[in-house]
């Protein structure tokens, strides 16, 4: 018989899990030579269940998008790797088997202890480049997925600790900037290497059965108090919708149409009503999908602990038939970072006619994706820049939105632009606050933010592909809309190009001079902006995040019409 864990070894444990997956983070990040890992985070560590890929613990460093994502990688792993060996390291960027989009390499590592295989290590790292038409990944006209890049199935890149060198030949003869891709892959496996070493001091400090004991105990408690917290949301169907500016291939938006049910201590989510698939890159694969819901109830109910158990009591139909099923061979390079957002928006205006004092109006919702590629030639080398750039985050009832906020699907920030400048012969002319692009409400949205790039040296070739360009980001409860993402290109020559598809382009040819001039969005307001308070007003007019005449516009005076 089992005696029942007391509760100071357990929350110690849960604890030390948490602890292990905070270390591989930090690891990742200070060994990893890319910016995009080493300064804006994009990148997650996790310990996964040896028996079917659950999630254990995440580390609070990790990006939510990759929360639900890698335990069905997980699983692929399970399924199709034979024999795995202590040391061994599989890696895996398929984004049909638990991924996102093909940037996102990653690396599993199986955990022994005693002889006996305990649970997954595994982790997440943005690569700036996996091969495919356009520098960066990011291809905003890809019809199918081998336009974006390398596809990698499951396949040990360390076997027993030693790097597979013809595996990883096979790799850098099919990317960009191959020479500088060896420091990323070591930190990764470093990382997880931590991971292994830290792990197995939990376990000889507490012993095995005790551990594993705890961690079922720990999903237990999550499922019971996710599942309390749902019950006290009232019982009802809910519907909400998002769209998808376009696919960059179709000047046509997609629908996100989200239908919540809500019934006793559970929620079902149905998203059968969204667009077909799509001919470009903004489909979702399945586990981005879920993922996108399970991050969106954490953004709701932050205080429900993360693991395995969060999730049993979210039911998600899958939506087969629609651009958020993707199945090879759709492409899928705007998933996780753009329509993962819009699955999230879907989500909150759903919920905001439920339990309105707990939701926003929706955020920015964009991670600003833009890639830059060409050769330097005072270095002598090619390079792959790649920008992520923060929003407006919406309006709540407790007051305004955040400004310059990340993602709605990670913590990543914007790298610092002095690290981009000794990186990449660019120079950044401008990095201010976007005025005026706070959705009006009671609480107003959050401000995008508004830079211009100039490329220095050397020709090279821009792509992007954003989101909320067509529209911003939807208000609450009346409040108005966020200002919408905005891109141009400014030419030596003084020409001027906005792209078509607003700001989904790729392959720009970009040379000494020409400036890129993006403004991302801002957040949705939450409320009537004629009860915004009049002081606030006026402080927003004075800090010039509004002129005299948007404000008026914007902001009426309640019984002055």
């Amino acid at each position: 018989m089992t005696t029942e864990i007391d509760p100071i070894t357990l929350g110690v444990i849960q604890n030390g899990l948490q602890q292990v997956c905070n270390e591989m983070d930090l690891a990742f990040c200070r060994a990893a030579f890319s910016p995009v890992i080493a300064e804006a985070m994009d990148r997650s560590d996790g310990i996964y269940a040896a028996e079917d890929g659950a999630l254990i613990a995440q580390g609070d460093l990790g990006l939510p998008v990759f929360v639900g994502t890698m335990q069905y990688g997980t699983q692929a792993v399970i399924q199709r790797v034979s024999n795995p060996q202590p040391d061994d390291v599989i890696i895996c960027n398929d984004p049909y088997l638990g991924g996102t989009h093909l940037m996102d390499v990653r690396f599993y590592r199986p955990f022994f202890y005693q002889g006996e295989l305990f649970c997954w290590l595994a982790n997440t790292g943005h690569w700036p480049d996996t091969g495919g038409m356009v520098p960066g990944g990011f291809s905003a006209r890809a019809t199918e997925v081998e336009q974006e890049g390398l596809r990698i199935p499951p396949v040990k890149l360390f076997k027993q600790g030693e790097l597979d060198p013809e595996i990883l030949a096979i790799i850098q003869s099919n990317i960009r900037i191959a020479d500088q891709r060896i420091g990323d892959i070591q930190a990764q496996a470093a990382a997880l290497k931590i991971g292994d070493k830290r792990l197995t001091a939990l376990l000889d400090r507490y012993g095995r059965d005790t551990v594993a004991q705890a961690i079922a105990e720990l999903r237990a408690r999550a499922e019971r108090l996710m599942r309390a917290t749902i019950a006290d949301v009232p019982d009802g169907v809910y519907t909400g919708e998002a769209f998808v500016d376009s696919d960059g291939v179709v000047d046509e938006p997609l629908k996100i149409a989200m239908q919540i049910t809500v019934k006793g201590d559970e929620m079902t989510f149905d998203m059968t009503g969204s667009s077909p698939p799509c001919r470009g890159p903004m489909n979702s694969v399945i586990a981005t999908t879920r993922s996108s819901v399970y991050l969106a109830i954490k953004h709701i109910f932050p205080d429900v602990p993360l693991n395995a158990g969060t999730y049993a009591p979210l039911k998600i139909i899958d939506p087969k038939g629609t651009f958020l099923y993707a199945e090879y061979p759709r492409p899928v390079s705007g998933c996780a970072a753009e329509v993962s957002q819009r699955i999230a928006e879907a989500v909150f205006a759903a919920l905001t006619k439920a339990i309105p004092d707990r939701l926003f109006a929706a955020p920015a919702g964009s991670s600003g994706n833009f890639a830059l590629g060409g050769y330097d030639p005072d270095k002598q080398r090619s390079y792959v820049m790649y920008v992520i750039s923060g929003g407006g985050y919406g309006g709540h009832a407790g007051g305004d939105g955040l400004t310059n906020g990340c993602s709605t699907i990670g913590i990543s920030k914007s790298q610092p632009i002095e690290v981009l400048e000794q990186y990449y012969p660019v120079l950044f002319e401008r990095y201010a606050l976007a005025e005026g692009s706070g959705g009006a409400g009671q609480h107003r949205g959050g401000f995008g933010i508004n830079y211009r790039v100039r490329v220095r040296r050397g020709e090279a070739r821009a792509s992007m592909v954003m989101d909320h360009g067509r529209t911003g980001p939807q208000g609450a409860l009346n409040g108005s809309e966020g200002g919408a993402n905005t891109v141009r290109f400014d030419f030596k020559d003084g020409s001027t190009h906005t792209p078509l598809h607003l700001s989904k382009e790729q392959d720009i040819t970009v040379r000494p001079g020409d400036v890129i001039d993006v403004c991302t969005p801002g957040g949705g307001g939450y409320g009537n902006p004629s009860n915004r308070d009049p002081q606030k007003v006026q402080d927003d007019i004075r800090k010039g995040y509004y002129s005299a005449e948007q404000s008026a516009a914007l902001f009426p005076i309640k019984g002055s019409e």
